[in-house]
């Protein structure tokens, strides 16, 4: 997870997990108690603690959870420099010289990685959330009973507590991965030698976006997938999209593919699987990442004691309002094995405050949930893909722009990708995704109109600055008002407008 003789990863550890941090002594009972600091625990803990509450925040590794350490930060600092190496080499397309030969100092790009991780580290700091009124005990949670959890040998009595334990990488179970020495997100970086030869296990989110980091690093980088497409939960346009993207830039794709076993040869690790054919093949690689899946993080947390159903798969069992099977316990982020996002899980930790403190009725099915996958270009989706807009509304028509129609992606070169928005008979927005270098930034506006309930007309009402990347959600929503003028229409306003002449 981190180098322990890094100075920036020691800075690290010294504010997510100082080594002389001295948990306090309980006095009465908590309002929230919560286990786990990744998002939705420091949310949570923040949240009811600014409100008033007496509030406990239990975390046995770091604070940050994985957002920090293992996931979002570290790995958008991958992109970062990915991204960078990849439009220095291609310089010489915008008349700039004598740079497309550079590459890529990997333990400097991994030095940067550590150095920018430990500066936001301070923001989920242990002395900060002390400082903000939460009590913060450092060590090992579990449940003793229906209202009260045990850390450091102390027990703490609850009003409403949060589990908030997050998850961790699946391993498929392929004869001998286990065995053999392979990455996951939770070691990717500590790596400080590219690997000259990358498999990647996986053809979701976290596979495309660290394939193509590393490929643009110098790895020759191979993905591993059943499915028949790259990031299946997509459109089928995006997914084709960034297959081309992905083999233009030397990533080979082995889709529809059984991995046979894994296992180390000659130094190298050596991997079997059967092509869609039949065939058998072997190919050897330097190292193996496993993106294959999250699985929740129920064990050891003492829920039977608590009466708190779960699963092993899905994680703890809750309704719609978040609450356990144990009415004062509730559960957000990975471990409630709904949305796995950083950005769900603080939504769903505000809904808990509201429901579990304040008799809110917040609903997770109320929630409009954007998601982007971080390649290049981006895939931003919000709300249904053209499937599910079909069946929950039989009249509903999609509208697509190219973002090679849009002047700002033109004259940067970002032309390849499209914004696509799925509209109800009444115009209203079922669902909507962008493709393009900046769509994770893009997908808001559309966000927000599902949220208030707005049509895609009132998008269209809207003045974007030109030019804009995100201009094309004007072109999309103009696209509409065009097909709203039907024959009879226009013939209704020339007669008008010869009226008026």
């Amino acid at each position: 997870m981190i180098l322990p003789n890094d100075p920036h990863d020691k800075e690290l550890a010294r504010l997510v997990h100082p080594d002389d941090w001295k948990n306090p002594t309980p006095a009465g009972r908590y309002n929230l108690v919560v286990i786990g600091a990744g998002t939705a625990g420091l949310v949570a803990a923040a949240g009811a603690a600014g409100l008033g509450g007496k509030v406990a925040l239990i975390e046995k590794h770091l604070m940050g959870g994985d957002c920090l350490t293992v996931g979002c930060v570290p790995s958008k600092a991958l992109l970062s420099a990915a991204h960078v190496a990849h439009r220095v080499r291609h310089a010489g397309e915008y008349g700039v010289a004598g740079v497309n030969s550079a590459s890529v100092d990997f333990p400097q790009v991994m030095e940067r990685m550590r150095r920018l991780r430990a500066h936001i580290a301070h923001h989920d700091s242990a002395r900060r959330f002390s400082d903000l009124g939460v009590d913060v005990y450092l060590g090992e949670g579990r449940f003793l009973s229906s209202d009260t959890i045990e850390v450091g040998g102390q027990k703490l009595r609850f009003a409403r507590a949060l589990i908030a334990t997050g998850g961790r990488a699946v391993v498929p179970p392929v004869p001998g991965l286990a065995e053999t020495p392979h990455l996951t997100n939770e070691n990717v970086f500590t790596l400080t030698e590219l690997p000259k030869r990358l498999a990647v296990i996986g053809g979701g989110p976290i596979g495309c976006e660290m394939a193509q980091a590393f490929a643009r690093f110098g790895s020759a980088v191979t993905i591993f997938d059943k499915g028949k497409v790259l990031l299946s939960k997509e459109e089928p346009e995006a997914s084709a999209l960034l297959r081309q993207v992905l083999l233009r830039e030397g990533v080979s794709l082995q889709l529809e593919t059984e991995l046979i076993s894994v296992a180390v040869a000659d130094g190298a690790k050596k991997i079997a699987f059967k092509v869609q054919d039949g065939n058998e093949q072997t190919l050897l690689f330097d190292q193996i990442l496993v993106a294959a899946g999250r699985a929740p993080n129920v064990e050891g947390l003492g829920l039977e004691a608590a009466g708190v159903k779960f699963d092993t798969h899905k994680g703890v069992k809750v309704d719609g309002k978040l609450t356990s099977s144990n009415p004062h316990i509730f559960a957000a982020g990975d471990v409630a094995g709904h949305f796995q996002f950083t950005h769900a899980a603080d939504a769903m930790s505000r809904m808990v405050l509201r429901n579990a403190l304040f008799f809110g009725r917040s609903k997770l099915d109320e929630l409009v949930m954007p998601w982007v996958t971080y390649t290049e270009p981006e895939v931003a989706r919000v709300g249904q893909d053209a499937a599910g807009a079909k069946r929950a509304d039989a009249k509903m028509t999609t509208y697509t722009v190219q973002m090679a129609q849009m002047d700002r992606a033109i004259v940067e070169g970002d032309t390849e990708g499209f914004a696509t928005v799925h509209v109800d008979g009444k115009g209203h927005i079922l669902g909507a995704t962008i493709v393009a270098r900046h769509a994770g930034e893009m997908i808001t506006p559309i966000t927000l109109a599902m949220t208030k309930k707005l049509k895609l007309s009132d998008l269209g009402e809207t003045i974007f600055p030109y030019p804009t990347q995100t201009e094309v959600l004007k072109r999309v929503a103009d696209q509409s008002s065009r097909a709203r003028l039907t024959p009879f229409v226009k013939s209704l306003l020339e007669r008008f407008l010869r009226w008026r002449r």
